[in-house]
């Protein structure tokens, strides 16, 4: 016998596995994903129709520094410039205020005409790019020149301004020197030849040398070149608006929009508690899925899914079996423990019943043991007939067909479920009991589980939530291989953690999930307040070929109590009135 899969490790999946798996959960998100695109597309709309009349002129002018040699290899024009405080002046108020008289613009439009230009620098050049966007192509050139102009003439302005300032201040330290220097010549004219004379000249040349070097200072600054800079491409009146069109709009929109929803999807898929896909679902238990039930099982149908209109349920029953006789921890021992996470256990029971007719359909003898003894309705859900007693129940002082004298679960009775052309197997029904975990735990029970021991037979017991009562760990250490029934979207994979942690802990395996959709009583019930409506009108259902009346359940006390008395934790607290209808749990 081939062992299909390891309890003990997580599945491995590579990278290229891992990622389809991510994009699949991720298209799970339609309506994000549909909404980023709406919205990109609403996006794409607005700029088309915005930018439909929009036209944008560029004047590009090239900036120097003052100089006094332009073909001096040694001055470097980014040294004497700072490009970055140019482009800021150009969008000053002073520079709009010089075009908007120009311009003949008031100051109500002032605020727009600034709006309208934008000021760039290409990289490594001394160039300053003059954009402007209006709504009429020859305004948008004429605004660009004109705001070109403007900056060139206040540069202009600024930099004559600041060399007459240092051409002024030269002077005026140049003018008492000259004094001094005209009043001792004429005192050496005066003074007789001797040393006094002497020192007197050389004061004199002294002061003609200084005042020679501001003199010299002074005609360097006339001389400079004050050029503030050229237009090297005047702005010419567009051709075509600046959008990019109503259809590249859309298609802008639609790309962008789309990203937003995968990253809004993404976002949901990382914060999202619940497994979105059968990896998800196989990491958390480290146990293979062994099937999907098809999405189309309508809720309220019989539980045995043999002779339906739609063969894909029963199919993937059969696949399920297969896959689980085939596993040398099941086939070995051959006990399997079918359980739910919680709430529910609608499907987990069609799950054990329909795996005990796919088994019966191998030839096999199953036994199947609803050991939900809190509302058991298996006996009352499929076609069954009274059948002899397990051999441990016969006794000496009951006679044959009699009722044993204890009743406490189980009780003897056995009954035969036909499940048409796959056969026939046996059914230990369930029946509420005053001591729940005791009754899991009897000697009886144990004989039960042991009938797997015979050859050529296997065991399935039904088993109440695992989260909601501990009577499926109270039967783990007996049906070791359990598989555990959910519907993804229900449950968290901290939930699946925790429930292979409980089984493990407790000396079980998991050996696989079967997963399924929510059935549409759970969709309608989802979000209300009250419980979701279980079966039409609120009376009890019935058998499908019996006719019994579906037992309703009742709160079971741990102990025999007067019925007036309440003896607290008895199970009244906590086990709420269910209306029973077809197997809704």
């Amino acid at each position: 016998m081939i062992e299909t899969n390891r309890p003990a490790a997580a599945p491995v999946d590579d990278e290229p596995d891992l990622l389809r798996d991510q994009f699949r959960q991720l298209l799970r998100y339609r309506r994000l994903i549909g909404g980023g695109i709406g919205i990109g597309l609403l996006g794409g709309v607005y700029l088309g129709i915005s930018t439909a009349d929009t036209y944008v002129a560029t004047a590009d002018v090239v900036l120097r520094a003052p100089t006094d040699d332009p073909f001096n290899p040694s001055l470097a024009p980014d040294k004497a410039i700072n490009i970055g405080s140019e482009r800021q002046v150009a969008l000053s108020s002073s520079i709009a205020n010089e075009a908007a008289k120009k311009l003949g613009v008031g100051a109500s439009g002032f605020a727009a005409l600034r709006s309208g230009l934008q000021v760039t620098n290409p990289p490594q050049t001394m160039v300053l790019r003059f954009t402007y966007t209006a709504d009429s192509a020859k305004e948008a050139a004429k605004r660009a020149n004109t705001m070109t102009e403007a900056y060139l003439l206040k540069r202009q302005e600024a930099l004559d301004a600041t060399r007459d300032k240092m051409v002024k201040g030269y002077k005026e330290q140049r003018d008492p020197i000259a004094k001094q220097l005209d009043e001792l010549s004429k005192e050496i004219a005066r003074m007789p030849a001797g040393a006094g004379r002497d020192a007197a000249s050389s004061s004199k040349t002294d002061l003609q040398s200084e005042v020679g070097g501001y003199n010299t200072k002074i005609t360097k600054l006339e001389a400079l070149d004050m050029t503030p800079g050229r237009v090297t491409s005047a702005a010419t009146a567009p051709t075509a608006t600046d959008g990019p069109g109503v259809i590249m709009s859309l298609a802008l929109g639609a790309a962008v929009g789309l990203a937003l929803g995968l990253l809004a999807a993404w976002v949901r898929l990382v914060f999202d508690p619940a497994p979105r896909s059968e990896g998800d679902v196989a990491r958390a238990l480290r146990a293979p899925v062994l099937g999907y039930l098809p999405r189309d099982r309508t809720g309220g149908g019989p539980l045995l899914a043999a002779g339906e209109a739609d063969p894909r349920l029963a199919e993937e029953y059969r696949s399920v079996a297969f896959r689980l006789a085939y596993d040398a921890r099941f086939a070995d021992r051959r006990r399997l423990l079918v359980v739910a996470p919680r709430g529910s256990s609608e499907t987990a029971a069609a799950v054990a019943v329909n795996l005990a007719a796919s088994f019966a359909e191998t030839g096999k003898d199953v036994l199947l043991i609803e050991a939900d003894l809190r509302t058991p309705v298996l006996a009352s859900q499929l076609p069954t007939d009274a059948g002899g007693r397990p051999r441990w129940s016969q006794t000496s002082g009951t006679p044959a067909g009699g009722r044993h004298s204890d009743t406490e679960w189980p009780d003897g009775r056995q009954l035969v479920v036909d499940a048409g052309e796959s056969g026939s197997f046996d059914l230990i029904p369930g029946e509420r009991a005053r001591n729940v975990p005791r009754s899991l735990t009897s000697a009886r029970a144990t004989r039960l589980i042991s009938e797997a021991d015979s050859p050529n037979s296997t065991v399935v017991v039904l088993a109440p939530p695992v989260l909601s009562y501990a009577d499926a760990l109270a039967l783990v250490d007996r049906v070791d291989g359990v598989l555990v029934v959910c519907d993804p979207r229900a449950v968290h994979r901290t939930d699946l953690s925790r429930i292979r942690e409980l089984i493990s802990g407790a000396g079980g395996t998991v050996l696989g999930a079967v997963l399924h959709a929510p059935l549409p009583g759970e969709k309608r019930g989802k979000g209300k307040g009250g419980p979701a409506p279980v079966g039409p009108g609120a009376g009890p259902g019935t058998g499908a070929k019996s006719g019994k009346p579906v037992p309703q359940p009742q709160p079971i006390p741990y102990e025999v109590a007067e019925p007036e008395q309440h003896i607290p934790g008895d199970g009244t607290d906590t086990v709420a009135l269910r209306t029973v209808r077809m197997g809704r749990r």
